[in-house]
């Protein structure tokens, strides 16, 4: 007979909660967020703030589910036994301390489950017809795992993807953002992970060129269990041929001058494995004297007048450049 009166109690109240739910939560205080990990045991405090000239009843811990189903998980009337619904954390909730007081009627949870997310409301019975409560947000956390890499790439036309970042496993779902110079478009894809858990898969793409080469970025993830977001610091590595220049004709050679030199510069990504001078008539001045990827010419003559060609190599592909000579007079 107790245990039945009980039960229509706190359904009178969890069907009041439905009308009155927020109207005056300002005396019941409760934690507004309480965050746990699965199989913790955590603690939902509720007290009555000033319950001078009121007469407290009874109260009822309601869960109510992110689909809306609510649930009466733990009654307590000072003049009847404590009572536990069925509910689905019977056997894992309690009173906490046991028996508790009208003043402090905070509740335990045990063994904490992916499902014991939603709101908890502490709802007190007032006489003779009124209720006050507290709403609490039980969050359950899972720490990601967060990892992050560049993506070799050729120099193209087409974006491609030449970095990558994934948040595996997280609860709630991580944020993945991107910090960089390098004129692309991020693009990231959330899907069910283990345990009810989420995992973001982010890209980074762009059309890769030599200037993008060595170019700094990073990815950025946020998440609840962090402190901080972590950050993965990257390089893009983008391939390319090589490209030349020939440098120190100044548009001045005149027979008899000495010493003058022509450079080949050059950058490929990989690093250019051989140097080649030649001409474009075939023959090699014998004025000319190479040291690596210096041309110098100890003393101008007519032969000099002539297109010398530097050709680098990669693996790649192949980068030139020319420059012809117009040998003056004396």
């Amino acid at each position: 007979h107790l245990n039945r009166r009980m039960k229509e109690l706190a359904l009178i109240c969890s069907s009041v909660s439905v009308c009155l739910e927020g109207a005056s939560e300002q005396k019941v205080n409760v934690e507004p967020e309480v965050l746990s990990y699965p199989g913790q045991t955590v603690n939902l405090p509720c007290a009555f703030s000033d319950a001078t000239g009121v007469q407290l009843t009874m109260v009822t811990w309601i869960y109510e589910r992110k689909d809306g189903d609510r649930f009466n998980i733990a009654v307590f009337h000072p003049n009847f036994d404590l009572n536990y619904p069925e509910s689905p954390l019977k056997g894992r909730v309690s009173f906490a301390p046991t028996p508790p007081s009208l003043a402090s009627p905070s509740i335990q949870i045990q063994d904490v489950r992916w499902s014991d997310e939603g709101k908890y409301i502490c709802q007190y019975a007032i006489f003779p017809s009124s209720i006050e409560q507290g709403i609490t947000y039980l969050v359950v956390l899972a720490k990601p795992q967060n990892a992050a890499s560049a993506v070799t790439v050729k120099a193209g036309t087409e974006p491609i993807v030449v970095a990558r970042c994934e948040s595996l496993n997280g609860r709630p779902e991580a944020k993945i953002s991107w910090v960089t110079t390098a004129k692309g478009n991020a693009t990231s894809v959330s899907k069910p992970g283990a345990d009810n858990t989420v995992s973001v898969a982010s890209e980074y793409k762009l059309v890769p060129t030599e200037e993008d080469d060595g170019e700094d970025i990073s990815c950025v993830v946020e998440h609840r269990t962090q402190t901080e977001p972590e950050s993965f610091p990257m390089k893009l590595t983008v391939l390319y041929p090589p490209l030349v220049s020939i440098t120190g004709y100044d548009n001045n050679w005149y027979v008899g001058r000495t010493d003058v030199v022509l450079t080949c510069q050059f950058k490929g990504n990989p690093t250019p494995t051989s140097l080649l001078w030649r001409t474009m008539s075939g023959e090699m001045p014998d004025a000319v004297e190479i040291q690596n990827n210096q041309l110098k010419v100890l003393k101008v003559d007519d032969a000099v007048n002539t297109t010398f060609v530097c050709e680098v190599r990669n693996r790649i592909g192949v980068g030139k450049d020319q420059v012809a000579v117009f040998v003056r007079g004396e």
